[in-house]
């Protein structure tokens, strides 16, 4: 299929064909909830930690007699039934992480590319290039109407164009080797330069 390339300005700067095996899958729910849980999940800390009884701070000493007090029977105040006493079966450092195949995660990152375009929030620029300056990036980027917007390159980003965007609010640069499904899907418009489209092709064939 074929789509508007556009320049930074908003001037038209011809076509570019887009591979229907990637840019025009019919989006499915469940694929992208997959991958975007997989994401998730592996990035979660876990380092969540509570004390178990063997780790507070009270005295080991039986608190009373075993017999005669008319009350329970218990040992030290470590006992979880206290408070401040120990946790019982609390959280400890884990990984969250789980397993998704290479196949799988690719097919996620096709099915994303394919709900912008299905969208319509899908934009290819010539090139993302700036003169280093915020204010100019900024004017452009208000103009074209991009609110939260991320930019996806070539094997490299430009510094200049980066070192621009790094201050403005909803505007999120990327190499194509970081393009993945969560925040693709993040944003409102995803723009693509057509350096930015041939790496991704070349990666998803």
């Amino acid at each position: 299929m074929k789509l508007d390339v556009i320049k930074l300005d908003g001037g038209k700067a011809g076509t570019v064909d887009l591979g229907d095996e990637i840019f025009g899958l019919e989006p499915r729910a469940d694929i992208l909830h997959r991958v975007v849980r997989w994401q998730r999940n592996k990035a979660q800390a876990g380092t969540h930690k509570v004390k178990t009884r063997s780790e507070t701070s009270y005295s080991t000493k039986k608190i009373y007699r075993q017999k005669g007090t008319g009350g329970a029977r218990h040992g030290d105040r470590n006992a979880p039934i206290f408070r401040k006493g120990g946790i019982y079966k609390g959280p400890t450092p884990r990984s969250h992480a789980h397993d998704l195949t290479k196949k799988f995660r690719q097919l996620g990152l096709k099915h994303a590319l394919s709900a912008k375009m299905a969208a319509g929030e899908l934009v290819v620029i010539d090139s993302a290039e700036a003169e280093g300056k915020t204010a100019a990036l900024a004017r452009q980027v208000r103009n074209l109407g991009w609110k939260r917007a991320l930019v996806i390159d070539g094997a490299e980003v430009n510094e200049n164009f980066a070192r621009a965007a790094r201050n403005i609010e909803g505007l999120d640069v990327l190499p194509s080797v970081g393009a993945n499904v969560y925040d693709i899907l993040k944003r409102d418009t995803l723009v693509l330069t057509k350096a930015g489209v041939e790496a991704l092709e070349a990666r998803l064939k």
